[in-house]
């Protein structure tokens, strides 16, 4: 019987977890684990999690202020959403769209926000480029497929926007492609009215990213101490002092990297401020070239439709298709086969020619969604975090390191509500997963009927 799953709400500590059962994880070879902490260390900068986002804040911090800093990560790096997502490299902004961040705020504001991830997108690109990270870039274009004639209007709305107010100066385009078209040169999906396609978003193999990220750290010299869960965390004299299951580690200053993975109880500035939501993945077995065909997948670009409760989908360098879509409200929930089987049923309808093929893989993880929609990189007095990418951390996570490294470097961030405000409490905390599940049906109706 599987290992239950670790949930944020419900478990206090995420140690002693195992990886996904994931296409990833089961198709890479995984290194031997790191040392965990021992005995009283010292470091000026401890940083919780060993993420896309833990370890970049890692590097930042090494290489650009020479910092002194050590990663903690409570069990081996790649157990957590990091090696657990689709592997989209998108400009991500939650879900909230940019007319509606100039209308909350104003259209300076909004065009700041747009260019923070347009400069994550491209931080990734450099990464893998700089480092030689073989993580298997697919194709750039991001297709956005609209499920009803109203979604198409929209999207069309919102490109015109971007491409009028954000994106001038750019080299931002935005192709809108007919239904027959997108099923002909594309992919054959079913239940498409049409499509935008975006050229700045890209395929990777997360898991081969997150490896790249950590050798990186290796050949800094950066410490990264694996199954070495913070049990306790003492604030005293300005100092930090993080306890784990054999030591100790004194910093002086403090990165919550964690996202969604951090345990229930951790610090008084990130509890119950975040909605923990389980995301669901299939992986199908490789498709022949005459299945391809029979099918109609012409195209390896990422592609996310327009729903409420979004499906988001891709083929993969070895023909095999990823599909995926939100899982169970509960942890407690996740492994159970309805799940996938609801996405393998989803994938059928979209895509009626696969419904013979079986799926080879089927796992699930954590995002992070915070009240307002928006990620927040924040620090304050010696202790900062980055939380609630809402399922746009491949990209994001790597603005967001480079932000906390200058934020612990006593440098300016930009005066942007992604880095001058704190998370919002969610209100009514205890019962968020009520609220969750409410949600969920009212997006079901409205994928269907409106």
């Amino acid at each position: 019987m599987p290992q239950a799953l670790y949930d944020p709400l419900i478990n206090q500590s995420p140690a002693k977890q195992p990886f996904a059962h994931s296409y990833w994880a089961r198709t890479q070879s995984l290194p031997a684990l790191l040392p965990s902490l021992k005995g009283s260390q010292q470091t000026d900068v401890a940083i919780i999690g060993g993420g896309y986002t833990g370890l970049l804040t890692a590097y930042y911090l090494a290489t650009q202020y020479h910092i002194d800093c050590r990663v903690l990560e409570a069990n081996q790096v790649g157990f957590g959403a990091s090696a657990r997502n689709a592997g989209f490299v998108l400009k991500g902004s939650g879900r909230l769209g940019y007319s509606a961040m100039a209308e909350r705020w104003d259209l300076d504001t909004a065009r700041g926000i747009y260019s923070e991830f347009s400069q994550a997108v491209s931080r990734v690109e450099g990464l893998i480029q700089q480092h030689h990270i073989q993580c298997e870039p697919q194709d750039k274009g991001y297709l956005k497929v609209a499920h009803n004639p109203k979604a198409l209007k929209n999207l069309k709305a919102a490109a015109e926007y971007i491409q009028k107010n954000m994106a001038q100066g750019s080299d931002f385009t935005a192709e809108f492609i007919t239904a027959e078209h997108f099923r002909e040169q594309y992919l054959n999906h079913h239940q498409a009215y049409g499509a935008l396609r975006l050229n700045d978003g890209f395929g990777i193999n997360p898991l081969k990213l997150l490896l790249g990220y950590k050798s990186m750290l290796e050949k800094q010299g950066i410490t990264i101490n694996e199954q070495s869960c913070v049990r306790d965390w003492i604030e005293e004299n300005g100092k930090h002092r993080l306890v784990t299951d054999q030591g100790e580690l004194l910093a002086n200053k403090v990165i919550m990297a964690g996202n969604a993975y951090s345990p229930k109880q951790l610090n008084q500035r990130i509890d119950d401020k975040f909605l923990p939501i389980l995301s669901n993945i299939i992986v199908t077995e490789p498709l022949t070239a005459d299945e391809l065909k029979a099918a109609g997948l012409h195209s390896h670009q990422v592609t996310m439709d327009t729903r409420i409760l979004k499906y988001y989908f891709r083929l993969l360098p070895d023909n095999r298709l990823l599909f995926g879509g939100r899982g169970a409200v509960w942890g407690k929930d996740a492994a159970k086969p309805i799940y996938g089987q609801r996405l393998k049923l989803a994938m059928d309808k979209c895509f009626p020619h696969l419904s013979r093929k079986k799926v080879a893989y089927n796992w699930t993880g954590w995002i992070a969604a915070s009240m307002d929609d928006m990620p927040h990189v924040y620090g304050k007095d010696g202790v900062g975090y980055s939380l609630g990418y809402c399922g746009a951390g491949v990209s994001f996570s790597a603005q967001a390191a480079f932000r906390l490294a200058q934020s612990i470097a006593g440098e300016t961030l930009p005066n942007l509500p992604l880095y001058n405000t704190p998370l919002p409490p969610m209100p009514f905390a205890k019962a968020r997963r009520l609220g969750q599940w409410g949600y969920y049906h009212y997006g079901w109706l409205k994928d269907k009927f409106g």
